[in-house]
């Protein structure tokens, strides 16, 4: 790879992280810190500030400013209950945010197949490159995401965690990063897999791993979007009470291919029923 491509890529990190640093804190704090802590120190506060703010809004405009109209008022997580998920993904927070920051020191240094403009390869490779990076991660994460239930030290030692959220009124935009460090990160591992096969956009990369955590929250708020066929947070509520079925990311093909799909309006009609 170019040199030229380097310099750019390091120059599109060290901007972003004067940016946050910058507003945050005196220059002679954070500017004799070596780039690769600065920037896991942006991603770690822009995580945060990510998780606490979406999070926040998000249950303050479903529980209270539409209080009884998207969840019934016994089915609203009690205040502990999501004070403990935010504990346990603060906890893993620092950890969580060590991924991009490895994975932008890896493009950084030329071992991916990333190009830093878009202009580099024009719109329509960009776009293709993207969907075939989607395509990655998707059946990606839905196999890691399976194993971590099929392999049972997995599950018992790591995705337990999260499990304990598996009733509607202990599942809240809260416990979308209430995970286990290393669980968190092993189903983030197919975004840096991508990053070897398909020619990627460094910005579009970053953006969509920081999008993942509102994507995390927005299925575990219990709220049927009907919008095949995104996995939504219905498809994902049933995850959480059955065990076995609706493994995908953000659409529901995944589950459809490997036969572990079952559809909310299904689940709904067969309780009519009963």
């Amino acid at each position: 790879m170019a040199p030229t491509k380097l310099h750019l890529f390091l120059e599109e990190t060290a901007f972003y992280n004067r940016i946050l640093l910058g507003s945050l804190f005196p220059s002679e704090l954070w500017t004799p810190i070596p780039h690769f802590l600065q920037s896991w120190l942006r991603n770690y506060i822009g995580g945060v500030l990510l998780y606490l703010l979406s999070g926040s809004l998000w249950c303050f405009y479903i529980y209270y400013l539409k209080r009884n109209v998207y969840v019934p008022k016994d089915c609203i997580p009690s205040r502990r209950g999501m004070l403990l998920q935010i504990g346990v993904a603060m906890k893993a927070m620092p950890w969580y945010t060590l991924l991009p920051t490895v994975s932008e020191y890896m493009i950084e240094h030329g071992w991916t197949r990333c190009f830093p403009l878009i202009s580099d390869v024009g719109w329509t490779a960009y776009l293709g490159n993207l969907l075939i990076y989607l395509v990655i991660v998707e059946f990606g994460i839905y196999w890691m995401h399976r194993e971590l239930h099929d392999i049972k030290p997995l599950y018992k030692y790591l995705h337990a965690t999260h499990h304990i959220y598996n009733k509607q009124n202990t599942l809240s935009p809260f416990a979308g990063l209430a995970f286990h460090p290393v669980d968190g990160i092993l189903q983030a591992v197919p975004h840096i897999i991508a990053l070897f096969l398909v020619p990627a956009h460094l910005t579009t990369h970053i953006a969509l791993l920081f999008i993942e955590a509102i994507w995390t929250a927005n299925i575990h708020d219990c709220i049927d979007g009907k919008m095949w066929p995104v996995m939504g947070a219905a498809y994902h509520t049933i995850h959480h009470t059955t065990y076995r079925h609706n493994y995908g990311h953000y659409t529901v093909w995944m589950d459809w291919m490997f036969g572990t799909l079952r559809d909310p309006s299904e689940e709904e009609a067969g309780k009519k029923v009963t």
